[in-house]
């Protein structure tokens, strides 16, 4: 089977609104994709900025994949939240995007959202906390019902994947 390495690491958010931020990912793949070894899914730590609005974590994302075709290429899901002082989250965008397909070190940026909810809903964010939610997490990433929630732009997740492809030439597929 063909294989793929997926080496590399979330280096941080920026452009959100909230402090204190932290990332929980997930890596979604079609049927043809087996994970040989790696964690499928992490979270990363809470880091507030104290100069500019970067939120760091360099959190490594290590991975390596069998597939016999390349239907159902790897997607990354974000979930970014943020933690107030009382220790309490709440969502501050989810996000993805596709791992890239060449080999080599690639730079993604990955631009978040969040659903708004009703008027109230938005009034309870802005002085309890909390906020709407998506009940199935998979909506992230399949459109089809993205396009009809009402959702307020976030900010951009920093990534950095390497990618090492082996025996595609096999399989006649050129890298």
């Amino acid at each position: 089977m063909a294989e793929v390495h997926v080496i590399g690491q979330i280096i941080g958010a920026t452009g959100f609104s909230e402090s204190s931020l932290f990332c929980k990912w997930g890596i979604h793949t079609g049927a043809a994709w087996k994970l040989l070894s790696g964690m499928r899914e992490g979270q990363t730590q809470v880091d507030t900025p104290q100069v500019g609005d970067m939120a760091y974590w360099c959190h490594p994302i290590d991975l390596h994949f069998a597939t016999k075709g390349l239907q159902g290429w790897p997607r990354l899901h974000l979930q970014v939240w943020s933690q107030d002082s009382f220790g309490r989250c709440q969502l501050a965008g989810y996000g993805f995007c596709h791992v890239p397909s060449s080999p080599g070190t690639h730079q993604l940026d990955c631009p978040t959202w969040r659903p708004l909810g009703s008027w109230r809903e938005q009034l309870a964010r802005a002085f309890v906390g909390g906020g709407p939610q998506l009940l199935q997490a998979d909506t992230i990433y399949s459109g089809a019902d993205r396009y009809r929630l009402h959702t307020a732009a976030g900010g951009t997740v920093r990534l950095e994947l390497s990618l090492l492809l082996r025996h595609f030439d096999r399989y006649g597929v050129e890298c």
